[in-house]
């Protein structure tokens, strides 16, 4: 187990990729709501939660407006919803790097617990048994654990028999589970990757999450939902969760609300745009991936979003030639790829891991990743592979010993 805290001076972060283009029929929804004047009330209104629902019934996940809020953004959503949970928050580790924040900023301690070998996303269910009853011991009050079907850092998604074992754990000592479940829709190959919902598997325990920017909107509309669980216990948290977003008074912005409703529908262009970006971060996630491990990094396969997760541990001493000793330097080398070190993520801020997003091989402006969408092999595009010689050529610089 092991607890942490916000970094008090953290490192200047690389700058954000830009995403794909915007929607045309998301942009139209959106102008056409510009003149909105009324805004849309904390929580959001009946027909964005209507839309919810509709949008996770297509995903096995029957819901009812009363047990729905959404929010202009996932870390707004989190920070009221751990804000009304109460106690210490489980981490998996390494984990998405807006997890431990809303913790940090209420003053709750992070428990980061290691994920097994398999994949990211969940911890090790005895690893968790572990990590709660020593924290229990010396006094702290763990209430909460975060989950991911589709894991940030790694791209990959937990095995349904991890997800079940981690969740009847976290039931057993009475914790909230709550499952980010944001990128569940880009599976690279929705026929080989096999992901469940841990609301499917333990409805009563379960707080589902997903930020909308993932695959519905663009990355500059910020729009989140959660679904909270039919019984009086999930209502209570649903209420109180409300009151802290009442209390922010931060919410979503009309016509993003607006042009979100219609995309929780998932009309054909919204469904056709999501199947795009998922064969096309497939592809270039493929790419990524052999370009690392060719260089010899340590790199599980990714199986769903825009990111993957390599380990340079095995390079250690030749890349200490080089200055590159923990995971800082490593993101300093690695800048130019958007490169983040996994001291980010909460993982251990010795080794050598780094994660790397398909999204910087998009290209640097809209007619680029335009050309990505609507390629038959994104891959093999002139700025693509540009892009991989180019980081292949800065790894092999950085492992030849033979060079000075």
């Amino acid at each position: 187990m092991q607890r942490t805290a916000l970094d008090p001076e953290p490192a200047p972060e690389p700058d954000p990729p830009a995403g794909l283009p915007v929607l045309p029929e998301l942009a139209a929804h959106l102008a056409a709501a510009a003149d909105r004047t009324e805004p849309e009330p904390p929580g959001g209104s009946r027909p964005l939660r209507a839309a919810a629902c509709d949008y996770w019934a297509r995903r096995g996940l029957e819901t009812a407006p009363e047990r729905v809020l959404a929010a202009p953004g996932a870390p707004a959503l989190l920070l009221a919803l751990l804000a009304a949970a109460g106690g210490d928050v489980l981490l998996p580790r390494p984990c998405a790097q807006w997890y431990a924040p809303p913790a940090g900023l209420l003053g709750r301690a992070v428990h980061r617990v290691p994920v097994p070998a398999e994949s990211g996303g969940v911890p090790d269910a005895f690893a968790l048994l572990e990590a709660v009853r020593r924290a229990r011991l010396t006094g702290a009050g763990p209430r909460v654990l975060i989950v991911s079907v589709a894991d940030d850092p790694s791209g990959t998604c937990p095995p349904p028999e991890l997800v079940h074992e981690v969740c009847e754990a976290a039931a057993a000592d009475g914790l909230w589970v709550v499952s980010d479940e944001t990128g569940r829709d880009l599976l690279h190959d929705p026929h080989d990757t096999v992901v469940l919902s841990p609301a499917e598997m333990l409805p009563d325990d379960v707080v589902v999450l997903a930020d909308l920017r993932a695959t519905l909107a663009p990355a500059s509309w910020p729009a989140a939902l959660a679904r909270f669980p039919d019984t009086g216990r999930g209502a209570a948290l649903r209420a109180a969760t409300l009151e802290r977003l009442e209390a922010l008074r931060t919410p979503m912005a009309g016509p993003v609300a607006a042009a979100v409703t219609r995309a929780l529908t998932e009309p054909e262009p919204v469904r056709a745009r999501t199947a795009a970006a998922a064969r096309v971060h497939g592809t270039l996630a493929g790419a990524l991936h052999r370009t690392l491990t060719e260089a010899g990094a340590v790199c599980r396969p990714p199986h769903a979003g825009s990111h993957l997760y390599a380990d340079f541990d095995p390079l250690r001493p030749r890349l200490a030639t080089r200055g590159v000793t923990g995971p800082a330097q490593l993101e300093g080398v690695l800048a130019h790829w958007a490169a983040r070190g996994g001291h980010r993520f909460g993982d251990d801020p010795r080794a050598l891991r780094v994660r790397l997003s398909t999204e910087v091989l998009l290209g640097p402006d809209a007619g680029h990743r335009r050309r990505v969408l609507e390629a038959p092999d994104p891959a093999s595009l002139p700025h693509v592979t540009e892009a991989l010689s180019a980081l292949s050529a800065t790894l092999a610089a950085l492992t030849d010993t033979g060079s000075s």
